[in-house]
């Protein structure tokens, strides 16, 4: 039996507290694909055993919630998280220096593009926490923003593909890649937004060009 099918059978079971507590679990990097859960909820809700749009606000919740948890960890002990043994495990040094190198690569921005970095999410919002430089409002703005892209998707097409699983599933599959080459492109415009404000700066405070 297949993940997808385990979250169908628990999320009909238990309804809205299974969604979220699972979404929870994704948040604190337990191994379970965020995407397949919110699905997994679209699907209980086309088949008549939730409301989509209940379902909606129950994975905004508990995806903000999760992520909030995190980042309020590092906040709040800094670099002492690291000695509980499971954040250990998620922050572990290689993906520290990952980490590291998103920040000075797109700086707060790299909070909204790990929504769609599941691998990295959880360390990026620890270190953000650990870093103490973002504001909590910014935090949840940047990651806010891009759950309000990615949850109504996934749980939007679980509920119009519940009866219809082999289109259902080669949507999924669609949507996971339409959804990177989309963040793809606005690394790239955000990438070419700073360089030319950086540019901008540059020539203002060159004296040949006063």
């Amino acid at each position: 039996m297949d993940i997808l099918q385990i979250l169908i059978d628990f999320f009909t079971g238990y309804g809205y507290l299974a969604v979220f507590l699972v979404l929870l679990a994704c948040g604190f990097g337990v191994p379970i694909p965020e995407d397949i859960t919110l699905v997994a909820g679209g699907i209980i809700s086309g088949l008549g055993y939730a409301n989509v749009h209940t379902m909606f606000v129950v994975g905004m919740a508990g995806v903000l919630i999760g992520d909030g948890v995190m980042f309020a960890l590092g906040r709040i002990y800094g670099h002492k998280v690291l000695r509980i043994r499971p954040v250990a495990k998620i922050l572990t040094e290689e993906r520290f220096h990952q980490v590291q190198e998103k920040f000075a690569k797109y700086g707060n921005w790299v909070l909204f593009v790990a929504r769609f970095l599941p691998g990295l999410r959880s360390p990026i919002f620890l270190t953000a926490g650990m870093t103490r430089r973002v504001p909590v409002w910014r935090f949840f703005a940047l990651d806010g923003f891009a759950a309000l892209i990615s949850v109504p998707v996934w749980v939007y097409l679980g509920h119009f593909g519940a009866y219809n699983r082999d289109w259902l599933m080669t949507m999924v599959h669609r949507g996971q890649s339409g959804l990177l080459i989309a963040v793809g492109l606005m690394a790239i415009a955000l990438a070419v937004f700073i360089w030319k404000k950086h540019r901008a700066r540059e020539t203002a405070s060159d004296p040949i060009h006063k």
